[in-house]
């Protein structure tokens, strides 16, 4: 049987060599706290929501049409949980029809490129992890971007020395070749039981009804308004009549449902063999820069070669197994299940349950610090890199670094990255090799889904920095990706080879994380974030949180979050910046800087009976949206 609640497992503290299999026993005691409960006192208490604490759907519709928003629901039938009402509500409108979790995380997506265009959209690409109840395994779709077959490692370098990074993010340099189309075709041929023509329908009608906009939209046009003027098809949708679209006003995005429309009748081929390639292929070689604009603005070489050459990948996921517990995640391009599955492997030598904030806190960061230096080092895009896959999610690997963490002090970053291929005792790498982690854009989204058959699916997507690279393409409704410029400009560490320079048809490395956790063999967990780089210290937080201190799955996602990336200074919340906690850190030697927010996590939780409880933030990036098929309460 499942956990009758959103309770963790038991985790199972032997020695990581034993690697029991046995079944964890559910934790009970946690059952008698209140939600927030665990998450007060030294980090602080969770922010405060009208709908926080609750543990039914909360669902239903307000004024206009536009479906309520809860950060957590409970029920049968399936659930979604994304940022946004709207898109959860495509999604569970797919599922109330039959379909199943490919099905509605397509239309979950398309309804995120209508209502959150500045983070997602078909001018992207992504990575999905469907556990797939038909065979009990994990499956992946890599969808990440390629660059175009005339690229090489000079890529973003002029004159021997890199191109300022403000113009290859706005500009055609920057794109590379979408693979989110090709991801929903790839997903609902092996798992989907609808056509992608009916998981488009309610995208559709929400581009043609509009959104109502939020402070959250307005405040990401606003940030972004001086881009969008100097691109007239950027201007028109997004600045109507030359002004920032106001709160609670209705945004139409016409030619992106005329889009949808055409891929409805024509399929992806519209997309990769057709005009709406061509006219991609059109705006990134040549941009339609506004008369008058000062902005340098780089063209890209796409070809409509390298539109027809692209491929959504299959894979096999990475896998670990915890506490117990068998955690799966997205193999390289991305470097999130590598990264995500060392960390874990790195605290599975402790019983992070018994430690105090503090304790636990420093663990949790170095393990981060590590795990970020030996990514950096070693994961590229497979396809043109040697990358231990294996050796990065070893065991043995992870008990060769795991020494250097101490609970009296704190590593100096960049720590250097250790040898997955040859882990040595007390790896502690060659100070030569050591690097900070480079910049990566923020502004993803992440969407998990469940269904009643028990499938689930957890499906970052993304166009990089907020707004992508800023540039609409011209009457199809929908902004470019500046994905490219997740790439190495120049060598991370001069003299070392670094897997993630430009290359023909490369993929960049990402840090996206989507996250399948099952337990003999059945699904219990999935989980993502967006957040860039901090994608991975956003899951292994709250897998932390929820798996080892307990928290029920509201109050992991709410908790307040840091994230260690192999630098000297770790970003943290105000809610831990504002503690007791920070300062016993200090004085272990971390150093802190403020951020406003970190992430913004979905995710799934199954529970007994057939039930499944969505969860997303409270807060963070105004809220987001948890919804079930049909609501209970507890």
């Amino acid at each position: 049987m499942t956990p009758s609640s959103d309770d963790p497992p038991k985790p199972s503290h032997q020695a990581p060599a034993t690697r029991v299999r046995r079944r964890p026993a559910v934790r009970r005691a946690v059952a008698v706290l209140g939600t927030g409960a665990v998450v007060a006192g030294l980090l602080g208490a969770v922010p405060a929501s009208p709908h926080h604490g609750s543990h039914t759907a909360g669902q239903g519709s307000r004024g206009g049409g536009t479906p309520a928003k809860s950060p957590v629901a409970t029920g049968y039938g399936g659930a979604v949980s994304s940022v946004d009402a709207d898109a959860s509500a495509a999604g569970i409108k797919v599922l109330k029809n039959g379909g199943n979790a490919a099905d509605a995380a397509v239309a979950t997506a398309a309804a995120l490129g209508v209502t959150e265009p500045y983070s997602a959209g078909i001018g992207g690409g992504g990575y999905l992890v469907y556990y797939n109840a038909a065979d009990g395994k994990v499956h992946t779709v890599d969808g990440r971007e390629t660059a175009p077959r005339s690229a090489d490692k000079h890529l973003f370098t002029e004159d021997g020395k890199p191109i300022p990074f403000a113009e290859a993010v706005t500009s055609g340099l920057g794109v590379g070749t979408p693979g989110t189309p090709a991801t929903w075709e790839k997903a609902l041929r092996a798992f989907g039981t609808k056509s992608l023509a009916q998981t488009l329908r309610p995208a559709t009608k929400l581009a043609k009804r509009g959104f109502t906009v939020d402070e959250t939209f307005r405040k990401q046009t606003a940030d972004n308004q001086d881009r969008f003027r100097d691109f007239p098809a950027s201007a028109e949708l997004f600045l109507p009549g030359g002004k920032l679209p106001e709160v609670g006003s209705t945004l139409k995005n016409p030619d992106l449902a005329r889009t949808y429309q055409q891929l409805a009748r024509k399929g992806t081929k519209a997309f990769y063999r057709g005009e709406l390639g061509r006219d991609i292929v059109r705006t990134v070689r040549k941009p339609p820069v506004a008369k008058g604009a000062e902005r340098t603005v780089r063209p890209g070489d796409m070809t409509v070669r390298d539109m027809r050459a692209y491929e959504a990948l299959s894979q096999q996921p990475t896998r670990t197994s915890y506490r117990g517990l068998d955690v799966y995640g997205m193999a390289p391009s991305s470097s999130g299940g590598t990264t995500v599955a060392e960390a874990l492997n790195i605290l599975e030598r402790g019983d992070l349950g018994s430690l105090g904030e503090k304790e636990y806190l420093h663990r949790y960061l170095e393990a981060s610090r590590i795990a970020f230096a030996d990514r950096g080092r070693w994961v590229g895009d497979p396809a043109q890199e040697d990358v231990p896959t294996r050796g990065l999610t070893s065991q043995r690997f992870a008990d060769a670094r795991a020494c250097l963490i101490d609970d009296g002090k704190v590593l100096e970053s960049p720590v250097p990255p250790g040898d997955p291929r040859d882990p040595r005792e007390c790896e502690r790498g060659d100070a030569d090799q050591a690097a900070p982690t480079s910049y990566e854009g923020e502004n993803t989204t992440h969407l998990t889904v469940a269904d009643k058959w028990g499938n689930v699916a957890a499906y970052t997507l993304t166009i990089e920095q907020t707004g992508g690279s800023g540039i609409t393409v011209p009457g199809r409704g929908f902004l470019l990706n500046n994905e490219l410029t997740d790439f190495s400009f120049v060598p991370v560490t001069p003299g070392v080879h670094d897997p993630n320079l430009p290359g023909p048809g490369k993929r960049p490395r990402s840090s996206m994380a989507p996250t399948v956790v099952l337990e003999r063999g059945e699904p219990v967990l999935a989980l993502g974030s967006p957040g860039g780089s901090t994608i991975i210290t956003t899951v292994l937080q709250t897998l932390t949180n929820h798996l080892d201190r307990g928290m029920p799955l509201l109050d992991a996602i709410a908790a307040p979050r840091a994230s260690q990336r192999n630098s000297a200074r770790t970003d943290a919340e105000p809610a831990l910046m504002d503690s007791r906690v920070r300062r016993q850190l200090e004085a272990l030697g971390h150093s802190f800087k403020e951020t406003a927010e970190i992430g913004a996590a979905t995710a799934v939780r199954r529970l007994d009976g057939g039930r499944w409880r969505a969860a997303a933030e409270p807060e963070r990036r105004g809220g987001g949206s948890a919804m079930v098929v049909r609501p209970t309460g507890r």
